[in-house]
């Protein structure tokens, strides 16, 4: 009967001892600090929460644009388009945008006088579409009078370009006239043609204007705040 007992009493002191990780997995140690609940990252909040101070940033102030192109003045149907020059003369140039009849941009022209003394009077610079037959060349007709043609020079992203020259008589030859007409021809249709008309309205006086007379200067920066 005592060995029994004693048997007895070995296996519940066993148990005991086996239990006891269990138990301690179950109730942490007393040392242990507590794990707090994950922190949410700063987020754009309202209402009472206070956000970080945010950069506005600052105005830069203009240098005067020199070296810019802009628009110093319109003479009926021809800008007079310069570069901003630090001092002294601006090279400028009249420019016309050319457009089909549904009124969408084909061509473009830049006329400016020469010096004195040359061959030419007036040069331009034309520009055709990138996807203008070279071969054609250009032709130029002013009132339907004895036509002209000009080989393209070189072509770049913004299109191909003829670098042509006027005699004081042609020159003249515009300033007389009303209209002048530019005809392309498509690569990818060389059986047909794109007649482009050229509006002589303004080009007489934009053509003489005094381009040495001080141009109005440029807008002020805003202020630093």
């Amino acid at each position: 009967m005592k060995m029994l007992t004693r048997a007895a009493t070995a296996i519940a002191l066993l148990l005991a001892v086996q239990a006891l990780p269990l138990a301690a997995q179950d109730t942490p140690p007393a040392d242990v600090p507590a794990v707090d609940a994950p922190v949410a990252p700063d987020t754009p909040v309202t209402g009472n929460t206070t956000v970080p101070p945010l950069d506005m940033g600052t105005p830069v102030a203009d240098p005067g644009g020199i070296g810019q192109p802009y628009i110093r003045q319109v003479f009926g149907d021809w800008s007079l388009r310069c570069l901003r020059a630090a001092e002294g003369p601006e090279p400028c140039e009249l420019y016309q945008l050319l457009r089909n009849a549904d009124g969408v941009a084909v061509a473009e022209i830049s006329m400016f006088p020469l010096p004195p003394g040359g061959q030419a009077a007036a040069g331009a610079n034309i520009v055709a579409p990138l996807e203008t037959l070279l071969t054609e060349q250009l032709t130029l007709t002013v009132d339907g009078g004895a036509a002209r043609r000009y080989p393209f020079s070189f072509c770049n992203q913004a299109g191909c370009v003829a670098r042509v020259g006027f005699s004081a008589e042609e020159v003249a030859v515009f300033k007389r006239g009303n209209s002048a007409t530019l005809r392309i021809v498509p690569a990818l249709a060389p059986d047909q043609e794109f007649i482009l008309t050229i509006s002589l309205s303004g080009f007489t006086a934009g053509f003489d204007y005094d381009t040495t007379i001080a141009p109005a200067a440029p807008p002020a920066a805003p202020p630093a705040p």
